[in-house]
């Protein structure tokens, strides 16, 4: 079993290089103000270099405009969109068409009637990302640390490619590959000393855990 498996949030060059070292095939940066693992694409942009040919970049967004998405894909040159907000399937095209770019779109996930909300986007955007819906009084849509039923994904049609994301740490991810069948993994605040702060050893600790599971 081959997992793509994303590190996202990321804001060093130090995570970044163990990210690389353990095998990430992606690495996220996230342009979102409120999020404490935000960066500015002038910030991200001198990080990416160190992925180039290594591993694929991820611009992380919520309901960025024309004039973010431009600045982001100018300065950062990302591998792929992940758009994390409430954008609609015309939005998704929109983005994909005017930056040539593949586009993964997140979902909240509590019940099995959130997963149907993917069906006008299937065929639009190249890739799902699935996790737990924020908690009451987060301003945050995702790295809040917490997980969702990962049955409901069992409902799933078995072509959809989707990465598993939501509460994911060296102590679950046994449980929530036995339970479900992502083709990746997304991980922040589960590889975190503190929110924003990427730890080099839960890094190694989650990849080590991954490994003995698949």
């Amino acid at each position: 079993m081959t997992l793509d498996i994303k590190i996202c949030g990321l804001k060093s060059r130090e995570a970044i290089a163990t990210a690389l070292e353990e095998g990430a095939s992606h690495i996220g940066f996230i342009f979102f103000e409120k999020s404490p693992r935000h960066l500015e694409p002038a910030e991200a942009g001198l990080l990416r270099d160190a992925a180039s040919g290594k591993a694929k970049v991820v611009a992380v967004t919520v309901d960025a405009d024309n004039a973010a998405l431009d600045e982001i894909v100018s300065v950062v040159r990302p591998d792929m969109l992940q758009l994390h907000g409430r954008e609609t399937p015309e939005r998704v095209e929109e983005v994909r068409q005017r930056y040539n770019l593949p586009v993964m779109k997140a979902f909240a996930v509590r019940e099995a009637g959130d997963l149907d909300k993917i069906e006008p986007y299937k065929g639009v955007a190249d890739r799902f990302l699935f996790d737990a819906k924020a908690p009451k009084g987060s301003e945050l849509p995702g790295g809040n640390g917490v997980s969702f039923d990962w049955t409901l994904l069992a409902r799933l049609d078995e072509s959809v490619d989707y990465m598993l994301s939501g509460g994911l740490n060296a102590g679950n991810i046994a449980d929530a590959l036995a339970v479900a069948n992502p083709a990746g993994l997304d991980i922040s605040s589960g590889v975190e000393d503190a929110p924003g702060v990427k730890s080099q050893q839960k890094i190694r600790e989650f990849f080590r855990a991954v490994r003995a599971a698949v």
